[in-house]
């Protein structure tokens, strides 16, 4: 029998050529035309999970695009850990700006990643990332290593919101029953400094609507006179943040819980050279809130972003109009204490309130999720650690993640148990970008560190 280190690199080509192919699927769940994609990324997990010898292997339907299911359960006495990921990725727009196809991954050099990095979609969110876990299950039981229950929730709606998640969940409480949930969806520090995700903002995110007259009208007849929606919309979002950098809707920071000094402090040692960081971006300088470093603006502080605006006319050449109406999508991100369910309220209020008379205001609320927090003293937390210092040899970082992700919040209501968000992705992977990427070695570090955590967890659960 092969350790982890030597199964890893017999079988090397074999474990990128399995996620390669599974990177070929654009599984896009935001545009429709990729609908069959979807499916075939859900159906290309069921048979690798049929295939390491999971037990009920099933696509659970659900009212959107289905959830892969499987499970091996040894003994009811044992502890079982959840492993939940998606098989979802991002629209790759603006194509133009890959270097490579998205669907066509291919292996090439960084200065972060000298051994190499996967390029492609979704190899860092989450395909290559929730692969690891079916890659270490399948290491563990071929050889008879697996001291724990397990069970798989591999969903395809994650970057939309997870819409079908919650419904899935609240009607398959018994089958998912579990005492501890892992997943691998956030990152590290860098590659020579682990860490481990111990807090997550929420998110709030809305689409707004300016509309002025019920046409497009032609900007000479009619510019000064009557109210262009786009003008106006830029003003107000404008008024949503002040010169400090502080969100003006009122009560938008009434709950918002402050870190103290010594919280602050802890955060500080986390590794970090703004010279690089700027660099990396190609800025100029940072900017954001006043009072707070580039590391807490990111992660422990409430944001407001505008992801999107539109109106008018904006193909080749000139068309000089004053659009019936302009469109902005805002996301805010929430830290504990805010309430996703009540910011999009206080949102649509305080913008009503500052648009002029001369045009109509609409707020559609799109969708949100709950800020989270891990304990490091949970045995969970305390397995990864283990796991981590054993792979890396070092203690991993408790780090804060600026990053949302909705269903957390929701298994701990649901299902009564935590999560722990061990992720081996890089800040630098261009998640949700053009040239997204994932290092060739953090994909097999994740491998050899998700098949420790198991053995540490049952010791943990032993122990309580």
């Amino acid at each position: 029998m092969k350790n982890i280190n030597g199964y890893l690199q017999e079988n090397r080509q074999k474990l990128l050529d399995e996620l390669f192919d599974l990177l070929k699927i654009p599984s896009v769940s935001a545009d429709p035309i990729y609908a069959e994609d979807v499916a075939n990324a859900a159906n290309f997990i069921k048979n690798q999970l049929v295939k390491i010898g999971l037990d009920n292997v099933s696509i659970e339907e659900t009212p959107g695009y289905p959830i892969v299911y499987a499970e091996k359960i040894f003994d009811k006495n044992l502890p079982t850990v959840l492993i939940y990921g998606h098989y979802d990725v991002q629209p790759v727009d603006p194509i133009e700006l890959w270097h490579s196809d998205p669907f066509d991954p291919v292996i090439k050099k960084t200065d972060i990643h000298p051994e190499g990095a996967i390029f492609a979609r979704g190899a860092a969110d989450d395909k290559g990332q929730m692969f690891m876990h079916v890659k270490a299950v399948e290491y563990l039981l071929k050889n008879d290593q697996l001291p724990v229950n397990v069970k798989f929730m591999i969903e395809g709606e994650e970057e939309v919101g997870s819409p079908s998640l919650a419904w899935y969940v609240k009607r398959n409480h018994d089958k998912l029953k579990n005492d501890v949930i892992i997943i691998s969806d956030t990152g590290m520090v860098a590659n020579d400094v682990p860490a481990i995700t111990t807090g997550l903002r929420g998110l709030s995110f809305v689409e707004v609507c300016v509309t002025g007259p019920n046409r497009d009208l032609h900007s000479g007849l009619y510019g000064g006179a009557v109210a262009n929606p786009i003008n106006i919309l830029t003003k107000m979002i404008a008024q949503l943040t002040d010169v400090n950098n502080h969100i003006t809707i009122p009560k938008f920071y009434d709950n918002v819980k402050e870190l103290s000094p010594e919280e602050r402090a802890e955060i500080a040692k986390t590794p970090f050279d703004l010279d690089t960081y700027k660099k990396a971006l190609d800025i100029a300088d940072v900017y954001g809130e006043k009072g707070y470093t580039t590391l807490e603006r990111q992660s422990i502080r409430p944001t407001l972003d505008v992801n999107g605006i539109w109106g008018g006319y904006t193909g080749e050449g000139a068309k000089t109009v004053i659009p019936s109406k302009a469109y902005a999508k805002i996301s805010m991100r929430l830290v504990p204490g805010q309430d996703p369910d009540a910011i999009p309220g206080m949102f649509e209020a305080y913008f009503k309130s500052i648009a002029p008379k001369a045009v109509k205001v609409e707020v559609k609320n799109l969708h949100g999720g709950h800020p989270y927090v891990t304990p490091t003293n949970h045995i969970g937390y305390k397995a990864a650690a283990k796991a981590m210092h054993k792979a890396f040899g070092k203690n991993p970082l408790p780090i804060y993640s600026g990053g949302s992700i909705p269903i957390v919040p929701l298994f701990e209501k649901e299902l009564g148990t935590k999560s722990v968000l061990m992720g081996f992705g890089l800040n630098s992977d261009a998640i949700h970008s053009p040239n997204e990427h994932y290092g060739v070695f953090n994909y097999f570090k994740g491998i050899e560190t998700l098949s420790y955590f198991y053995d540490f967890y049952k010791n943990e659960f032993n122990q309580k």
